[in-house]
């Protein structure tokens, strides 16, 4: 069985563990797993003068609610199994956070390392040009985003080709997300699934009973993490968390890992990447070369956040970590998963934790069809409102505020202000819903609590809509 196929039935046997505590009955479940559309397509591109074969995919794996909703990746380990179980988790998760989406993914199997820019652009919008023509995008039918290997550089070419083709569609800028914000994108959502990922650990940090379980304290001051991937994701959720007091004692790459028990400061460590082109040779930090035995430290939060199947039954037994964050998507198989349960650790699972990339993602879909910047409307009359509160509390108490302090307490809600705290609001409420199942219904795994959630709204939302006589 290929690391795809085992990677699609992990999420269906989470699906069917999950099932057993819902109301609906077998046929309505089997109507839910099962990916509604399938295609793959494979085109030529002339690269160095020589025609290539690309092979690619889009799976729309849920038409309960439009559009669907995933991203694509670039990896020469792509294939259709691994990109069917993406999708699937996509519909999973958009219904975790509430948001309208029904799931899918795309995957075009390439290395893009070994492409230039003017070559892996040629991909890109020929790979769109395809969507298209079969009606696997847009912004009712279908929006994309980033995932492994795209960025917004990708997401900026797929815009540019769909509205050359829709260019009189007044939403095409909707048909997909993750954009430059110059090319209408939103704020924050380059970091929005690391950020999401801080919101939910702190949150999950929160209950006191809960770490006092597992032999910590609430909050996530001081707490010792190591990250998988400094990539988007694991680079973000380093950041944030080291904003938040946490202290980054090891970050594994590729191409290696680091380890400093007194802390790594990421931004440092970012520069230095982005000028050697490395994380080899960084001064501040022992160098690992068997970056996985990283995972394998002593720390009290471990977060993959790099590819699936991370985490082995071969492996599981040496995790010292008190709490592992799915970052990546099935970083965990679930034997592993059963063997950390053993081991008294907690997994918050991905279907929920890395949820953060496409709640902002919903945002900017939402920008795309207003046409309005969030914030333009409302934040120069919340400063006004906001400084004649501050100019009566002056003129009653006699004490007169500094320009610093003044500045703070009157600037109305920015964009960013915005989706931080929309994004923190989605984050923290999943958790709880998600944290009261597996309570009340005294479940196994938090695993089986988020996809029992996710069951139940899709579930709902299918019977809603009168598929089922």
């Amino acid at each position: 069985m290929s690391q795809g196929t085992s990677f699609y039935q992990y999420v269906q046997d989470y699906v069917d563990k999950a099932a057993a505590n819902t109301k609906f009955p077998k046929g309505v479940i089997d109507q839910i797993k099962v990916c509604n559309a399938v295609y793959q397509v494979n085109f030529p591109v002339k690269i160095n003068n020589e025609i290539q074969v690309i092979e690619a995919y889009r799976v729309q794996h849920s038409h309960h609610r439009l559009p669907t909703k995933g991203g694509i990746r670039f990896s020469e380990i792509v294939d259709q199994e691994e990109v069917m179980a993406l999708a699937s988790l996509m519909t999973y998760k958009c219904a975790i956070v509430d948001v309208p989406f029904g799931g899918a993914k795309g995957g075009v199997k390439i290395n893009p390392k070994r492409y230039t820019v003017h070559q892996l652009e040629r991909i890109t919008r020929r790979y769109t040009f395809e969507l298209i023509k079969k009606g696997f995008i847009g912004p009712a039918l279908d929006v994309p985003a980033p995932d492994y290997g795209t960025g917004e550089r990708e997401m900026s070419w797929i815009a540019d080709t769909y509205i050359q083709f829709n260019s009189s569609a007044i939403d095409a800028w909707g048909c997909v997300t993750g954009k430059p914000v110059s090319q209408n994108g939103i704020r924050g959502r380059k970091e929005a699934t690391g950020r999401g990922l801080c919101y939910g650990l702190m949150q999950v940090c929160s209950h006191a009973d809960d770490m006092k379980a597992i032999g910590l304290t609430t909050g996530i001051l001081n707490k010792r993490v190591i990250v998988q991937g400094f990539g988007n994701v694991g680079y973000y959720a380093a950041s944030i968390m080291q904003e938040n007091g946490a202290t980054i004692i090891g970050i594994a790459e590729y191409e290696g890992g680091l380890y400093n028990p007194d802390g790594i400061d990421v931004e440092e460590l970012k520069r230095y990447q982005k000028e050697h082109n490395t994380i080899r040779n960084y001064p501040n930090a022992t160098f690992i070369e068997r970056s996985n035995e990283l995972m394998e430290y002593e720390c009290d939060i471990l977060i993959p956040a790099a590819l699936e199947n991370q985490i082995t039954e071969e492996n599981a037994p040496r995790i010292k970590a008190r709490i592992v964050g799915e970052g990546a998507n099935g970083p965990i198989t679930p034997v592993a998963s059963g063997i950390l349960a053993e081991k008294g650790i907690m997994v918050i699972p991905d279907v929920y934790l890395n949820a953060g990339g496409v709640t902002v993602s919903y945002f900017e879909w939402l920008k795309n069809l207003s046409h309005v910047r969030f914030g333009r409307m409302e934040s120069r009359f919340d400063a006004m409102q906001f400084s004649r509160l501050v100019d009566l509390i002056e003129k009653n108490t006699g004490v007169a505020v500094g320009p610093k302090e003044r500045q703070l307490l009157t600037s109305g809600a920015s964009e960013l202000d915005l989706v931080r705290s929309g994004l923190e609001d989605t984050m923290v409420n999943a958790y709880e819903s998600i944290r009261e199942i597996y309570k009340r219904k005294k479940l196994d795994s938090l695993r089986t609590a988020a996809f029992v959630y996710a069951l139940n709204k899709v579930g709902e939302s299918y019977q809603e809509l009168g598929v089922f006589p």
